[in-house]
């Protein structure tokens, strides 16, 4: 079934969001997936709409945010990360209200796929929302000061590379060891021999892995998941 693409938009900060949404079919009540690109943004990265697409061909609204959009920048500058974290949670925070009030979505039916730096906003917005019933984290760090000591995380599948350089494995058991306090169920694969982002059979791997997670904790209807990659870097 061809997956139909749609950009709208919706208010955060003062500022217009652009959101890109994917769902196969026609529209119907569905459960719904934000996906939260990386600090290498959307401008020139195909990888990030091609998963949306996959997600979507797997039974999902998917709603690839441009949170980049509340600070007006095209990738993520290093130099004002931490400052902008968390106009860029807000950000996620307003387009999980925005996405829950469409007609379009189930609003108990919602997960997250964060990559890199999106997965660590997924993980500071998850951790206070309940709204959000599974979250998938490629390779993204845990975000230091930004969850609570009370805050409860979704079912969450981590998926990290031995080797990145960028963001060290150690976030990965830093991530599983917080999910085990607060007995979340939880599933880790770590990819010996990969990076900053997964490559060939890895990155099968974790696609299928992925759309397993979510099917099993958003109850979709049987799909085919096909063989087309999630990002591979970000």
């Amino acid at each position: 079934m061809p997956v139909t693409e749609q950009r709208q938009t919706f208010k955060s900060g003062g500022r217009n969001i652009t959101v890109d949404v994917f769902q196969a079919g026609p529209p119907s009540r569905r459960p719904a997936v934000l996906m939260l690109h990386g600090a290498d943004g959307l401008h020139g990265h195909g990888q990030y709409l091609d998963a949306a697409r996959h997600v979507a061909a797997a039974g999902y609204q998917v709603h690839l945010v441009h949170y980049l959009d509340r600070t007006g920048e095209r990738r993520a500058s290093f130099g004002t990360l931490f400052q902008n974290f968390q106009p860029w949670m807000e950000t996620v925070n307003d387009a999980l209200v925005w996405v829950s009030g469409l007609a379009t979505t189930d609003p108990n039916r919602i997960g997250i796929v964060g990559i890199s730096l999106g997965a660590a906003l997924g993980l500071a917005v998850a951790s206070a929302d309940r709204r959000i019933k599974a979250l998938v984290n490629y390779f993204g760090p845990l975000p230091h000061g930004v969850i609570a000591q009370d805050a409860r995380l979704p079912p969450t599948l981590i998926l990290h590379g031995g080797m990145d350089p960028i963001v060290p494995v150690a976030n990965a058991y830093a991530i599983e060891a917080l999910l085990r306090q607060q007995a979340v169920p939880h599933e880790v694969k770590v990819y010996p021999e990969q990076a900053h982002g997964f490559r060939g059979e890895a990155q099968r791997d974790a696609t299928q892995r992925a759309l397993a997670f979510l099917k099993r904790h958003l109850a979709t209807s049987p799909a085919s998941a096909g063989s087309s990659p999630l990002p591979a870097g970000g």
